[in-house]
């Protein structure tokens, strides 16, 4: 068989379908040699996308032409002067795991015409290549040297095409997978300037440290703390109960909710109300997750929870409303009212928040509940309420249900989208809360494999997931024409930590220099981190501080002082008066 171009090993032209119609293509080459001691593709797989690549080195090899002669096809400064797809901004337009699986698997993901067309003339000769002209006279077809071959239509005796990709199966085998990795990383460091910009200013590469860090009391004595079960469940929220300064709820991932209460002799751990009947907490992040207070607590005594359940085989995430005794010190005992149930497909990020809004409407945070990378794309579906923010009127009902929509929610009476839907595109968001002086929703989503998230959440917006992972290209399988993406405030990798966790706008002491800083924290890595925006770019961010224990959720009292809850059992309270904002640690 005749080729029109010399043989190379990695041409990524699997990706070929996001390129112009000018996108030339290229021959077949020899497969590499896979060997019993190659590492899987699932190693490279994990590797990188877990582990960070060297830029400079991925360049290095990409321009290697005794090992990869990637460069012989592929140009990467926009003028596509080489016969491959051009790869100036490669890393705009494809998330880290569409770039290993180009390479991994070249045939996987092959557009409709970018694909090998190969040609039998009827002299005997056969030529392959990527079809660049059709005419009645005869077609064109272009090899990895630039060089087109026209073949007259008489001289043709078949045409066919081939769902085999030129890039050849087993490519990476020749790298490690630290080099696969750096070759990774390269593609993926492939934008257009602004988008370079944006990036590197919300997502930075060096978190200051405070010159004096924030501390960490505990707020209740360590004989009060709570343990974890049996099941290695712990705390996942804390709230002072409204108009109640001295006495705060305490929620455990199993059902329990604890009645802790300081008094001028000493502090009251007592039951408020045991759901471990009812609550799913077995598997994964399940369980109790939050509550919120009605509006008009001292009126109705109304709080509302956040747990899973399973039924009919399935894990559901189910809201309901509660009551309150009369004296406030316990719950009613009355039967809860349930006012939505969302069943999960998997059983993992059911998200972790709820809370009511400066407008008096319930905001319920809701992750696409997995499997991992969203492969069936519920964030990006508006005909679900999963990887959703929603917003509901619990005080009236309509259409059958047991609450009702408010009137300006920005999908009401579109065809196609629930209504109850607010903002949409998130993975797994484990807390959001309002500043109680701006009234910003502030929202912080896990990563997948590369970025935590922090974002300011409007109405309508669409967070970018599974399309985006943070200000990262993800995937393009469900992104749809016309969406536009909102990118977080702040983002970080996971050198900084790898399950963030959402908090609050510090609002207590207005002298403070923390006074107007959002804190929020990573669960793993137990750092806090304090930041602040300008027109929801990133203007400021220091790690200020940690907790000894997994940094589960952050709540607040009525005073502003701001609490870390630690998984495992503890309440701390954090002391900003001695430390500032301004002031950080030399480099």
């Amino acid at each position: 068989m005749k080729t029109l171009t010399p043989r190379v090993f990695v041409c990524l032209l699997s990706l070929a379908f996001v390129w112009s119609s000018e996108l030339p293509s290229l021959a077949q080459a020899p497969t590499a040699q896979v060997t019993a001691q190659s590492p899987s593709l699932d190693a490279y797989r994990i590797f990188a996308t877990t582990h960070e690549g060297d830029v400079a080195r991925g360049a290095s090899l990409f321009a290697n032409e005794q090992k990869l002669a990637c460069a012989k096809c592929h140009s990467v400064d926009g003028r596509a002067s080489t016969a491959g797809p051009d790869l100036f901004a490669v890393g705009d337009k494809f998330g880290r795991r569409d770039l290993v699986e180009a390479v991994l698997i070249p045939s996987a993901t092959i557009s409709p015409g970018y694909g090998t067309v190969i040609v039998e003339t009827k002299a005997g000769e056969e030529y392959q290549g990527v079809l660049k002209q059709a005419t009645g006279a005869g077609l064109q077809l272009m090899g990895a040297d630039g060089k087109l071959v026209s073949i007259a239509t008489p001289d043709i005796k078949e045409q066919r095409g081939s769902t085999v990709s030129l890039m050849p199966e087993g490519s990476h085998a020749v790298l490690s997978l630290q080099e696969f990795t750096d070759l990774t990383e390269y593609l993926a460091a492939l934008r257009q300037p602004e988008s370079i910009l944006v990036s590197n200013h919300g997502l930075p590469g060096l978190i200051p440290v405070l010159a004096k860090p924030v501390t960490a009391q505990p707020f209740f004595p360590q004989e009060l703390q709570l343990p974890r079960s049996r099941v290695q469940t712990g705390l996942t929220a804390f709230h002072q109960v409204p108009g109640f300064g001295n006495v705060f709820l305490v929620l455990h991932q199993k059902g329990m909710i604890w009645r802790m209460e300081k008094t001028k002799a000493g502090e009251e751990k007592t039951v408020f109300a045991d759901l471990t009947s009812e609550v799913f907490s077995l598997r994964g992040p399940n369980g109790l997750l939050d509550m919120a207070f009605h509006p008009k607590f001292h009126q109705n005594r109304k709080y509302y929870l956040k747990y899973q359940v399973f039924e009919e085989g399935k894990v559901t995430t189910v809201i309901v409303e509660k009551q309150f005794t009369a004296d406030f010190k316990g719950d009613s005992g009355k039967p809860a009212r349930r006012i939505i149930k969302i069943v999960s497909v998997a059983e993992d990020h059911s998200g972790g928040c709820l809370a009511f809004g400066p407008d008096g409407f319930l905001y319920i945070v809701m992750g696409d509940t997995g499997p991992h990378n969203d492969p069936n794309g519920h964030a990006q579906n508006l005909q679900l309420l999963l990887g959703k923010l929603l917003r509901i009127d619990v005080d009236r009902t309509e259409d059958g249900l047991p609450y009702a929509v408010p009137s300006d929610n920005p999908f009401l009476g579109r065809a196609g989208a629930r209504p109850e839907i607010w903002a949409y595109g998130f993975r797994n968001p484990w807390r959001f809360s309002f500043d109680r002086v701006t009234g910003d929703l502030w929202l912080a989503d896990v990563g997948q494999d590369r970025e935590e998230e922090v974002a300011i959440v409007h109405r309508g917006e669409n967070h970018g997931w599974n399309v985006y992972e943070g200000f990262e290209p993800f995937s393009n399988e469900y992104r749809k024409e016309g969406r536009t993406f909102t990118t977080p405030v702040f983002a970080y990798k996971r050198k900084f930590g790898n399950s963030v966790t959402g908090g609050h706008v510090y609002r207590g002491d207005k002298q403070s220099s923390f006074y107007g800083v959002y804190l929020c924290g990573d669960y793993t890595s137990k750092r806090i981190f304090g930041l602040t925006q300008e027109n929801g770019t990133l203007k400021n961010i220091r790690q200020i501080g940690s907790i000894p224990q997994g940094l589960v959720s952050f709540g607040s009292d009525e005073a502003g002082h701001i609490y870390a809850v630690g998984y495992e059992g503890m309440i701390y309270q954090l002391d900003f008066s001695e430390s500032c904002f301004d002031e950080i640690k030399p480099e």
